[in-house]
């Protein structure tokens, strides 16, 4: 099943399910199996985290849809902790809350690049259990300002994109395994040149030199889209913004701007000042986030798309496919005009927190839809039980393979948070299967049965029938927000509202 000679040891019995079916197709009646050690080498990994992408836009990405989400799981309620570029990859790198890895914004003094505890992060960890470690495209927001040449421990191979090179579709800067190179420039677009498809040669590339060898990969690819570029040398950003690859511009242009209950909410007086204070969404602001925002971000992903069938098909091609684990999410989500917030992240709302996630590989049942929460806390703990790796730090997260082999996993609740900004404003909260529940640093709350409202129209945290369910949260949150390890993992679930 596996190209690589050498054995790994998993005390889940789950890869051992996963060769019965890759060899008999079905997991009825199946034989008795030896020992998941004596069947299964240690997997390669992938990631593609996209940037800015909410779970809508999922339904524009066929290749994603086919060759990762039906032969993989799909864990449909996916939520990042801290909806921010550079505090939540760095919990994809340790496994931990932001509250506890420190990176608390995405520059200075509060977060960026040179907060990330780079010693103990992930690539360090899987170098030491014997991969091949390889990352390209956007790290951490702030990398390479100071020393553009320096390579963050853990990766054998390097080719980071500098910022703020990082966010243009052309005339970026990579640092490619400590030297620069620079792609085109902003004000030509270059079909031979675009961000996203230069990546993509690159992970074929690597993919085509790793496999078969001798040793496991784990290669992160981290394609800018489709987050908004920054213009720069003339560069115009007035029909798209980010631009897609020129093949695909104008292929989405009859898409709609999505109007779930929550577009332009009438009624905000249960919310936080921050939102009763903002405008309604007028016919020129509606049609400057569809045409520029909307549209130029859909199409960017298609080539986002493309990519991911060029990695399937490398893996396929090498043999390696059986055995490579593929994960794909974002790193936060997106916000589209809902609750009137035009545009950004960092809310405490859905359309901000959840993010698509999908993983495909050995102990991941085809297929499946898991309903149980997930995070990004999870995405290193899945990734070392994988490759039976340990941790160099306290990861908060847990491993979501036993989640994805169990429709009766038990439920969670999933902190989420901002940090100090110079306005003084953050919040922490907690994500629940049914609640929602946020204290926010003005005093304000809120609290939303997502079950009866899941589009978060009405805050019922001075309703009095909800006062019990508002007090046990707050308890739980007050143990939670400063949690590591363990005490993370700990939930019990809250009763619903009084008659």
């Amino acid at each position: 099943m596996f190209a690589r000679p050498y054995r790994r040891r998993l005390g889940a019995t789950l890869l051992a399910l996963a060769s019965v079916v890759a060899l008999t197709g079905t997991t009825a009646g199946a034989p008795a199996v030896a020992p998941a050690e004596t069947l299964a080498a240690k997997p390669n990994v992938v990631v593609i985290m996209v940037d800015d992408m909410n779970v809508s836009a999922l339904q524009y990405l066929p290749n994603v849809r086919s060759l990762l989400a039906t032969p993989g799981t799909t864990f449909d309620n996916s939520v990042v902790s801290y909806s921010l570029c550079c505090p939540s990859r760095s919990t994809f790198l340790t496994g931990q809350y932001a509250h506890n890895h420190g990176v608390l914004g995405n520059q200075l003094p509060d977060g960026g690049y040179e907060k990330l505890p780079a010693a103990e992060t992930l690539p360090v960890w899987l170098r030491r259990a014997g991969y091949d470690t390889a990352h390209i495209g956007k790290f951490l927001n702030g990398y390479g300002r100071a020393r553009p040449t320096e390579i963050p421990p853990g990766w054998a191979e390097w080719y980071g994109s500098v910022d703020p090179s990082t966010y243009r579709m052309w005339g970026y800067t990579l640092n490619e395994n400590g030297v620069l190179r620079t792609y085109g420039a902003a004000d030509v677009e270059d079909p031979a040149l675009y961000q996203t498809d230069v990546y993509a040669r690159k992970a074929v590339d690597y993919i085509r030199r790793k496999a078969p060898a001798a040793e496991p990969f784990f290669l992160s690819f981290a394609p800018l889209a489709p987050h908004g570029e920054g213009a720069a040398n003339g560069s115009d950003l007035s029909q798209r913004n980010p631009r897609p690859a020129p093949r695909h511009r104008g292929d989405l242009e009859n898409v709609t701007l999505p109007k779930p209950p929550s577009y332009d909410e009438a009624d905000v007086s249960d919310k936080p000042a921050a939102v009763r204070d903002r405008p309604r969404i007028t016919p020129a602001n509606e049609d400057k986030i569809e045409d520029v925002r909307l549209k130029g971000r859909l199409e960017s992903l298609l080539a986002v798309d493309d990519a991911v069938a060029d990695i399937v098909a490398a893996l396929r091609t090498s043999g390696e496919l059986a055995g490579t684990v593929i994960v794909f999410t974002s790193d936060n989500g997106w916000m589209q005009g809902e609750h009137r917030i035009q545009s950004g992240k960092t809310v405490p709302y859905e359309e901000s927190i959840r993010v698509p996630l999908i993983i495909r590989g050995p102990g991941l049942p085809a297929g499946r839809h898991v309903s149980t929460i997930a995070a990004n806390i999870d995405l290193a703990p899945t990734i070392l039980d994988v490759a039976d790796a340990t941790a160099g730090v306290t990861v908060d997260g847990r491993s979501l393979l036993p989640i994805a082999a169990d429709t009766a996993s038990p439920a969670r609740g999933i902190v989420i948070e901002t940090g100090p900004k110079q306005s003084g404003r953050w919040y922490a909260g907690l994500r629940a299967p049914r609640w929602k529940y946020v204290e926010h640093s003005t005093g304000e709350r809120e609290l939303y049965d997502l079950q009866q409202d899941p589009y978060e129209l009405v805050s019922v945290h001075n309703d009095p029938r909800y006062a019990a369910t508002r007090q046990a949260l707050a308890n739980r949150l007050a143990t939670l927000r400063t949690c590591a390890g363990d005490v993370c993992r700990q939930w019990t679930p809250v009763a619903g509202p009084t008659p």
